[in-house]
């Protein structure tokens, strides 16, 4: 995927101002922003759900505007939103919509990837929002797709869920999937992108892998431990490894209640916002 210049206005409003984006065959990019930052004006571009004012974007080797249906079989998308076939089954459902692709995997061993198995008989329309999401991820990995978008694919899940789905996207990747994910969780981008994208007023502030997002790598970290009185102590330091040494050489070794941290991804991540 190659995105060069991506422009997009409503009226007078800039909704994305000059974007520049590759992602890599097989590579996982979360997109981040606050509410309003243009994450989905762009990335309903790159379905090819709307219309760009300016720019250069090739998605498959194709621009979306001009997508065929063929394109559109290799690629999965799941929406934030989607009332359809509310009267039929999780099963029917997924069956009906395996008819739609060339090279659908097997309908019932999509509704069991998802956790549906127990639901599979119940009408869509009766699905807690957690199942509704879950289905929804089932009609967006049922064919094969090479390209797979997710907006905000975890919403209304319990703990147990999110990270069962998390599995299931780290699959998905390893069989090649590239996958485009936006989403509010900063855990989730941590764990699952090789990369992330901040974005705020249209543009992107930063595209790097998590670990060095906004020079979070370069921050000064905290060395914390105990002191033989129970009190604890910490400090900040620019070598924490020359820190550590000093204090193992005080402690003989073993430094009671030892931690280094660095700015987390979520207080990087703001930082970033707020000063943009």
């Amino acid at each position: 995927m190659v995105v060069r210049g991506l422009r997009k206005s409503y009226g007078e409003r800039t909704a994305v101002d000059g974007v520049d984006l590759e992602v890599s065959t097989g590579e996982v990019v979360a997109l981040l922003g606050p509410n309003g930052a243009g994450k989905t004006t762009t990335v309903e571009i790159l379905e090819g759900y709307r219309a760009r004012d300016a720019g250069e974007v090739s998605v498959l080797g194709t621009d979306p505007a001009e997508a065929t249906p063929a394109w559109r079989a290799r690629v999965g998308i799941v929406l934030q939103s989607v009332n359809d076939l509310s009267e039929l089954t999780v099963r029917e459902t997924v069956r009906h919509f395996a008819g739609y692709y060339p090279s659908p995997r097997d309908p019932d061993e999509v509704v069991e990837t998802v956790g549906l198995t127990g639901s599979a008989d119940q009408r869509s329309r009766l699905l807690s929002g957690g199942q509704r999401r879950r289905l929804d991820v089932a009609l967006g990995i049922l064919g094969r797709p090479e390209l797979l978008f997710l907006d905000e694919p975890t919403t209304g899940f319990d703990p147990a869920a999110r990270r069962t789905f998390w599995r299931l996207v780290e699959d998905l990747a390893a069989e090649g999937t590239t996958i485009l994910l936006t989403t509010h969780y900063l855990d989730e981008a941590e764990r699952l992108a090789q990369r992330v994208a901040v974005m705020s007023g249209g543009r992107f502030l930063d595209v790097a892998p998590p670990s060095s997002l906004g020079g979070r790598h370069q921050e000064v970290a905290t060395v914390s431990w105990t002191e033989p009185d129970g009190a604890r102590r910490s400090t900040a330091s620019a070598e924490p490894t020359r820190t550590v040494t000093e204090l193992a050489a005080r402690f003989d070794g073993e430094v009671p209640g030892l931690s280094v941290t660095r700015p987390t991804l979520e207080e990087t991540y703001l930082r970033m916002v707020g000063e943009a």
